[in-house]
């Protein structure tokens, strides 16, 4: 018995060159841990960005008048756990996957929620632009496009989604709201104050999630979900607050926090899985929208995946002379894979999490302990009913932290070459005040294409950017153009 789980260490030894990179199993099994508890969050957040949003015709994902957010969590799990153990075996690289904070939102408020849209529209759309990014690894476009647009959109992107999440982080927690009044868009919390227990809860949340992360602890934001759950379940056996409405504006914003009745364990419920529509949305929108937001989806994907890669690698110390971490295709193609497979299983667009670094950071250094992190992911599908513990006010701190790291990369932008940061600037804000990232994206690269013609840098706009530029024109006027061609 001990030879044979000698000789079967070995090959595990030899397959993930273990050893060879100075690690040891017990280390690779420890650092997948640790990533998992890290990134964990997202089997909470993406049920309640994803699962609580109407589609165009109606409809919460799954095709429910309600939304079934044990469904997504499970799913949620499922897919990171396929798409992290097929990155250590394929790649053996200690990246872990699963739906990306952002291009969820992406897919919920930019297509999903589009009249005549429904979900299994936008899945295929996501199922679309995974086999897009897919394709131009295989071609080699993949780098030429990361060239094509200028480094501060790139930045803009990401910085402009931060918002976008933590936005949406403040609003669903009812800490911004719609006044009562409307004499302003919106106001805080409760005509201009925080007088309600479940907004205490999220502040108590936020200050949890924010010292935690600044003290360095693994695991931060699960940790303050957890502690901001438990209160919330105190909070709500003592007051008993129901849920927030017009009459009752101190209640609870979605689910009431409670025990599941069933228990925590429970057959996890794949349902999900394969309720997409590949051309669907052509029907829905037409071919230039749907093109338009496959292009929307690419950018704010691919872009950051090759950058967690590379930082990844770099503290793992994997990377060669040139900045490249080892069996580099490879890692890229099974993110393309991945978004594609979230697309297929109904929970949005999977990729490379930078979470990954914490376990990088407790010393993994293969494949291994992405296979873990997946194993881990696998277990969680049993433990979907926890979802219904949790109230918006208790997750959506981390939506506030997350943002809050996404925005710290707004230090790239050169703010004072008014060619990109004017470009940059709009892609930034208008994504948080259209509630589109599509908008954001699409007016940030219309005004760089015009400020550099307008100071006769024509020679500065790439190909690509050209032909960007003028699909965006069209998207921002399809409603006249459609009552122009009488549509």
């Amino acid at each position: 018995m001990t030879m044979t789980t000698e000789r079967s260490t070995s090959a595990i030894d030899r397959y993930f060159k273990i050893s060879e990179r100075g690690s040891t199993v017990a280390t690779e099994i420890r650092g997948g841990l640790v990533t998992f508890f890290t990134m964990s969050y997202i089997i909470v957040l993406n049920p309640l960005i994803i699962g609580t949003v109407k589609s165009g015709d109606g409809q919460f994902l799954g095709g429910g008048s309600t939304p079934n957010l044990a469904a997504v969590a499970a799913t949620t799990a499922l897919v990171a756990g396929i798409m992290s153990i097929l990155m250590g075996v394929v790649a053996n690289f200690p990246l872990a996957l699963a739906a990306g904070l952002g291009l969820n939102a992406v897919v919920a408020y930019s297509i999903a929620a589009l009249p005549g849209m429904s979900w299994q529209d936008a899945m295929g759309i996501v199922v679309i632009e995974g086999l897009v990014i897919l394709l131009l690894v295989a071609t080699g476009l993949r780098q030429a496009v990361f060239r094509a647009v200028p480094m501060e959109l790139k930045t803009a992107i990401s910085v402009g989604i931060g918002l976008f999440i933590a936005f949406i982080g403040l609003v669903d927690s009812g800490f911004v709201r719609i006044p009562a009044s409307q004499a302003t868009p919106v106001e805080l919390g409760i005509g201009g104050s925080l007088g309600s227990w479940p907004l205490l809860v999220f502040v108590v949340g936020l200050f949890i999630a924010v010292i935690l992360m600044v003290r360095k602890v693994n695991g931060a934001i699960l940790i303050a979900i957890l502690s901001a759950t438990v209160l919330a379940l105190i909070v709500e056996v003592v007051g008993d607050l129901g849920s927030k409405s017009a009459d009752n504006p101190g209640g609870w914003s979605l689910a009431i926090p409670h025990w599941p009745s069933g228990g925590i364990v429970a057959t996890p419920d794949f349902s999900l899985v394969g309720q997409f529509s590949l051309f669907g949305g052509i029907r829905s929108i037409g071919v230039v929208a749907v093109i338009l937001l496959v292009f929307s989806l690419v950018l704010a994907d691919f872009f950051d995946t090759m950058g967690t890669m590379v930082a990844v690698g770099g503290e793992a110390g994997l990377l060669d002379k040139t900045g490249t971490p080892p069996n580099a295709t490879r890692i890229l193609v099974v993110d393309s894979i991945a978004a594609a497979a979230g697309g297929a299983g109904s929970v949005s667009s999977n990729t490379a999490y930078i979470e990954s670094a914490s376990g990088v950071g407790d010393g993994a250094r293969t494949g291994l302990a992405s296979v873990v992190t997946g194993l881990a992911f696998l277990l969680a599908t049993f433990l979907s009913p926890l979802v219904e513990l949790v109230p918006f006010e208790a997750a959506t701190p981390a939506l506030v932290v997350v943002g809050f790291l996404m925005v710290t990369q707004i230090s790239g932008i050169n703010w004072r070459n008014y060619e990109v940061a004017i470009p940059a600037f709009l892609t930034i804000v208008l994504m948080p005040f259209t509630y589109s990232i599509t908008v954001g994206i699409g007016a940030g690269v219309i005004m760089f294409v015009v400020l550099k013609l307008a100071v006769g840098k024509f020679r500065e706009i790439h190909a690509f950017m050209w032909i960007t530029s003028a699909l965006f024109v069209v998207y921002f006027l399809l409603g006249p153009i459609k009552t122009w061609l009488g549509i």
